[in-house]
């Protein structure tokens, strides 16, 4: 492995709260691009300057500390317009990485599945399209280096976009033919009949984690665990788990990608078919890093970014993971939070023992007569569903059932009222 570059980060104020924590976060994301800060520059301002992003005076005294450290790449805390890019450039010589670009940087080396890898690369050249140099190459990914050169005429400019735009279309069109795919799985989950639980929450909260705990409490040694690294972003892909309680009802648990400050558009954009688990899903767990100091925040990012991609009013957990770094107290529950660690499996246990409380509340009990043509819904109904009673009528088999209200919605063709029991060819309650 190479040496990681060395580079400064920078940013300015402009009256943000949050700007120190954001700083820390801009060099966590340098440290997952193999990039090593060297220095820190700052600047407070009210307001960036639209030309140069800093002010004049600052521009030289960065460029000065940059020869001072024999660095040749700036990465800066919000994302630039192209024009504040190309100023900067061409007023220091030196090369730029905006927090927009970085981000996607990381996500582009993350992206293992082929659907995340096209949605990172549209985001990517979506980015490139307006930041384009008339010379180079402008598929070039890794700025610094082929985009540094300033080039000769509009007509080369205009065709470089064009050659862009219809990579874009390109990618597009193969993404939209690779969900096609991924729809259908995830229509079948929904007709499994199994209530649909998604982690979500800020990179690096422990989510991965958590289902790994979950799988390791409920014994499915032969359910595929999901990598772990801490780092931000290190699940891309959703990874959806069936999940078998002891002696308790079954459901789906998908782990889903994290989150960040300032997450860019385009990203969000593209990875809104991947976060297709959490809208569908019956219940939500915000899994939440409750050892950092600024997790308070991470939940209000999360909370926009849901609602960003249309995630409105779903019931919700809390879930404040590595307790055990904050408190010697034992897991506990209070309403629908709990402290907890995902590395103990006795508090796994209480956190799925809330999330059973969570679904139970959404259940009602209803009475069906799937005829006895239907076998792919008496199979459902027997891997997915509790079953209260069951017997043999002569019009198909009869079943009482305990399930979700979006369960209950799915088998509403053949719902009878629970009064209303027909006569049983032969008899046996479960």
């Amino acid at each position: 492995m190479s040496e990681p570059i060395p580079v400064i980060v920078s940013g300015v104020s402009h009256l943000q709260t949050d700007f120190t924590d954001s700083m820390r976060e801009l060099k966590q994301l340098a440290l997952a691009d193999q990039l090593k800060p060297v220095q820190e520059f700052t600047q407070m301002l009210e307001l960036v300057n639209h030309k140069t992003y800093f002010g004049q005076g600052k521009v030289q005294e960065l460029k000065q500390l940059a020869q001072y450290h024999q660095v040749d790449l700036i990465l800066v805390n919000d994302e630039l317009t192209p024009a504040q890019l190309r100023n900067l450039e061409k007023d220091t010589k030196l090369h730029f990485l905006d927090r927009t670009e970085l981000i996607l940087q990381v996500f582009s080396q993350r992206a293992h599945s082929r659907q995340a890898q096209l949605q990172v690369a549209i985001a990517q050249l979506q980015y490139q399209l307006p930041r384009v140099h008339p010379s180079g190459n402008p598929l070039d990914q890794q700025r610094g280096g082929g985009l540094a050169n300033r080039g000769t005429g509009e007509s080369q400019l205009e065709l470089d976009r064009r050659v862009i735009k219809q990579r874009i279309t390109k990618l597009k069109h193969e993404l939209k033919q690779l969900q096609k795919a991924l729809t259908t799985q995830s229509k079948r989950r929904r007709q499994s009949q199994l209530p649909q639980v998604a982690l979500v929450g800020y990179t690096n909260a422990g989510k991965s984690t958590t289902l790994n705990g979950v799988l390791d409490y409920t014994k499915q040694t032969t359910a595929k665990q999901v990598g772990v690294k801490d780092q931000l972003f290190a699940t891309l892909d959703t990874s959806v788990r069936t999940i078998k309680p002891p002696a308790k009802a079954r459901f789906l648990l998908s782990d889903t990608v994290g989150f960040i400050n300032k997450l860019p558009h385009k990203l969000i954009a593209a990875f809104r078919s991947t976060l297709a688990e959490a809208q569908n899903a019956d219940l939500l767990v915000q899994v939440v890093d409750y050892a950092d100091a600024n997790h308070e925040q991470m939940i209000d990012v999360t909370q926009q970014t849901l609602a960003e991609i249309g995630i409105h009013d779903k019931p919700m957990i809390f879930a404040y993971n590595k307790a055990d770094q904050v408190t010697h107290e034992p897991a506990q529950i209070k309403g629908n939070t709990i402290y907890y660690s995902a590395k103990r499996l006795q508090d796994i246990a209480l956190l799925i023992q809330l999330i059973e409380q969570t679904l139970s509340r959404d259940y009602v009990q209803i009475a069906v007569v799937i005829p006895y043509a239907c076998g792919d819904i008496v199979n459902q109904i027997q891997a997915n569903l509790t079953i209260q009673e069951q017997y043999f009528t002569a019009k198909g088999t009869y079943y009482r059932l305990q399930v979700a209200r979006s369960q209950a919605a799915q088998l509403q063709p053949y719902e009878i009222a629970l009064t209303d029991k027909p006569m049983a060819i032969s008899s046996f309650h479960q």
